[in-house]
């Protein structure tokens, strides 16, 4: 089952009587019905493609009244200065890496991205359009949402059949969402689908993470078959190291390392990263964030003839020094947050991780 959104302008007002409740039914299934089957003209190519992934760390404002967990409650900012601080923190580093698309995780609501979007646009005269569909994390009500500047056609969210559901291989995902992109028109459009997902979190979840990475690999494995060019993004929270070629652990099944064929798979881009440059958290050693592709993103890999090898992998890199004000934050860093003088709290315990791809002929 998915929960779809699709970009379509609205009706006419005054198009129906506002009595005739089946009648605008009926007309906005036959606008959706038409854009969505129509060859329409996708928005222009940018000069480059930038996809960037970060985890906010408790984006939150300082307003509790929208919160019911006593956890959000808690991480929700002190006051109004400290609130504004770190949207203006987080605006200014996203302002710096410019991506066209952005999968951010740890946000509070739509609101509080509508403030951050407000914000970069007023301060670094960057426009960003919000895809956000509320989850169901009740413990921390943290949700996941994709920022971007162009090519949104549509976002969902998906769930696992009653079929995935009785084997017991899978496990929801309360914080994913899915974008599809084009660009371009004609023979020239371009198609990307990309999913942000947040998994479970901390080492005694390591069963109900792989359960939920079965579960985004059956998903994306039907865009892969599809032809389309896939990305797969977000906090993973796998304790799997890029050099570990495991098939069962998170990453080994989230790129199709768990079934025998290799249409599936996906490339975790990390292991193009220099070892000493992977780390993504202000743990030693961890490498939660990651961005993985199908191989038609690869400027190296021989794909097959379906994939046109337009859009191609650039570069990938972690950006800690965005993040980090003056020595990098120790456990204080979550005992006393905004206790710490501004110019030296950093501002999320992830680093923004980013692909840079390129149009060829």
């Amino acid at each position: 089952m998915n929960s779809c959104n699709t970009r379509v302008a609205s009706p006419p007002i005054g198009a129906a009587p506002k009595s005739s409740f089946f009648g605008v039914r009926v007309l906005l299934l036959l606008v959706v019905a038409v854009v969505v089957s129509s060859p329409a003209r996708g928005d222009p190519k940018p000069r480059r493609l930038v996809v960037a992934t970060w985890n906010l760390e408790w984006f939150y404002d300082e307003y509790r009244g929208d919160n019911r967990s006593d956890l959000a409650k808690k991480q929700s900012a002190p006051s109004r200065q400290a609130w504004e601080w770190k949207r203006n923190a987080v605006a200014d580093a996203i302002a710096q890496i410019r991506p066209d698309i952005l999968a951010v995780q740890e946000v509070e609501n739509r609101n509080v991205l509508r403030y951050l979007c407000q914000r970069i646009d007023r301060e670094h005269g960057i426009k960003y359009r919000i895809a956000f569909i509320e989850g169901y994390d009740v413990f921390t009500e943290q949700d996941v949402a994709i920022l971007y500047r162009s090519g949104l056609v549509s976002y969902c969210r998906h769930e696992q059949s009653w079929e995935m559901f009785r084997s017991k291989k899978y496990y929801n995902v309360s914080k994913h969402i899915a974008g599809h992109f084009e660009w371009g028109e004609g023979a020239d459009k371009e198609h990307l689908a990309l999913m942000n997902v947040h998994l479970r979190s901390r080492a005694e979840g390591a069963e109900v993470r792989r359960r939920q990475a079965r579960l985004v690999h059956a998903w994306t494995s039907r865009w892969l078959e599809a032809g389309h060019h896939v990305i797969v993004t977000g906090d993973f929270n796998a304790e799997q190291q890029a050099d570990d070629r495991s098939a069962h652990r998170t990453i080994g099944i989230l790129t199709g390392k768990e079934t025998p064929s290799a249409a599936d798979d996906l490339i975790d881009l990390h292991v193009r990263l220099p070892r000493e440059r992977r780390r993504t958290h202000l743990l030693p050693g961890k490498q939660f964030d990651r961005i993985l592709v199908s191989p038609s993103l690869l400027p190296d890999h021989s794909s097959g003839s379906r994939f046109r090898k337009r859009l191609v992998l650039q570069s990938i890199r972690v950006e800690p020094q965005l993040v980090i004000r003056g020595k990098r934050d120790g456990e204080e860093h979550w005992k006393r947050y905004f206790e710490l003088p501004e110019r030296e709290r950093d501002v999320s315990d992830h680093y923004p991780v980013v692909a840079t791809f390129e149009w060829r002929p």
